[in-house]
């Protein structure tokens, strides 16, 4: 008996550290949950769009500094790779450019193990359709898609805050394939009705090969502003096309004859690489 009571008593003991160490664990995510509501309430207030640089640094320092509790993750996009996949043949618009990086985005997270539990998206068109999108292809998870998510929850607000630091900085220290170097590399803010960004669009044009890879060619400013100045290109093959789309176009008479059910249509992959069939080499 006296074995089984020392047995007791230290299991007691070992139940009475437990029980210690569970408080200490709970006054630890006590802190931590206060500190998050200080933070939610702080980002409640801040829009990344409408901050200044030195106060969005600043938050963004203070998100740093709490990576113990909270994480984040950027992917940047050039506007090199924007212009060359609205422009091709295949357009991709930005809509579903946005789309695909915050998928991949996701799955980068789910790939370190990390448990999400919910996932709150700041839309990019359509709110339903975007956030259909992202349950099918991750069904576990709880999403929400909301216009101005960035002002109605916090953590879509820092996140933002997270993406434009990240996006100032790539900007600034931007290194010209061109090889081109400026002593002042405010660019301004990116938008048509910026002093600065107008003098960078006048300034580094080229009358024929239009701006450096830097500025975004599907940018509706920048492909008005290569209409009005620069030179003006015509191929070859636009002489050809015309001419062969005029050859081509049926008669009003064709519109009232029996259509040809064994005419096939050719595939899409065909046409927008203008390939066609030959039977000479």
């Amino acid at each position: 008996m006296r074995e089984y009571g020392d047995r007791m008593r230290e299991y007691g003991d070992r139940m009475r550290e437990y029980c210690e160490r569970m408080r200490e664990y709970g006054d630890r995510m006590r802190e931590y949950g206060d500190k998050m509501r200080e933070y939610g309430h702080r980002m409640r207030e801040y829009d990344s769009k409408t901050l200044t640089e030195e106060k969005r640094d600043s938050i963004f320092e203070k998100l740093n500094d709490a990576k113990h509790f909270i994480g984040w993750m950027v992917e940047i996009i050039s506007p090199h790779s924007i212009s060359t996949n609205m422009l091709r043949r295949a357009k991709v618009n930005l809509n579903t450019l946005s789309h695909d990086c915050a998928i991949r985005l996701i799955q980068r997270v789910l790939d370190r193990g990390v448990n999400v539990k919910e996932i709150y998206v700041d839309t990019v068109g359509d709110p339903a359709k975007y956030q259909t999108k992202l349950k099918e292809l991750f069904p576990e998870i709880d999403i929400t898609v909301a216009a101005k998510a960035d002002a109605n929850y916090e953590i879509v607000g820092a996140a933002s805050i997270c993406a434009k630091v990240a996006r100032d900085k790539a900007v600034k220290r931007w290194i010209f394939n061109e090889g081109i170097e400026m002593e002042d590399s405010d660019y301004g803010s990116g938008y048509p009705g910026d002093p600065n960004t107008k003098k960078f669009l006048t300034n580094y044009m080229d009358k024929v090969f239009g701006f450096p890879s830097f500025v975004r060619f599907s940018w509706s400013t920048a492909d008005k502003l290569i209409e009005k100045h620069c030179v003006n290109v015509r191929w070859e093959d636009d002489d050809e096309e015309e001419n062969e789309s005029v050859k081509n176009t049926p008669s009003v008479m064709s519109f009232f004859t029996k259509n040809d059910d064994s005419h096939l249509e050719r595939h899409k992959f065909f046409k927008e690489r203008c390939l066609i069939s030959v039977d000479k080499l």
